[in-house]
């Protein structure tokens, strides 16, 4: 499983969750700094990535076109990296079993 973190996310998550994800990458380390939506989107869905973001814009595209890719919210509000960092190691099984799931599309990470 591999996660694009959004722009919206902090580029050092790729670095604190490398031994969970070692093939993740950040929107900016691939190009994509100020990118649309719609570029990044397509991105990942040609190279096989899971997309974690903050933007709703993303879980509206997801209820609409479905899968690939997948997207993964983070719907914690403002809260830190560390934060985001313990609720993505937290749900690592979930993430797992939600990416082999072939039905499902979206999953929010919440409290």
């Amino acid at each position: 499983m591999k996660l694009l973190f959004d722009q919206n996310v902090d580029y050092r998550l790729v670095r604190l969750l490398a031994d969970l994800w070692p093939e993740s990458v950040h929107v900016r380390d691939a190009g994509m700094k100020s990118s649309p939506d719609e570029q990044i989107w397509d991105y990942a869905a040609r190279h096989g990535f899971v997309i974690v973001t903050k933007d709703s814009d993303f879980r509206h595209r997801s209820a609409q076109d479905g899968h690939p890719p997948k997207v993964i919210w983070i719907g914690l509000g403002n809260c830190s990296t560390q934060a985001v960092e313990a609720a993505l190691r937290r749900l690592h099984p979930a993430l797992l079993a939600f990416h082999d799931d072939t039905a499902t599309s979206f999953l929010e990470v919440s409290d």
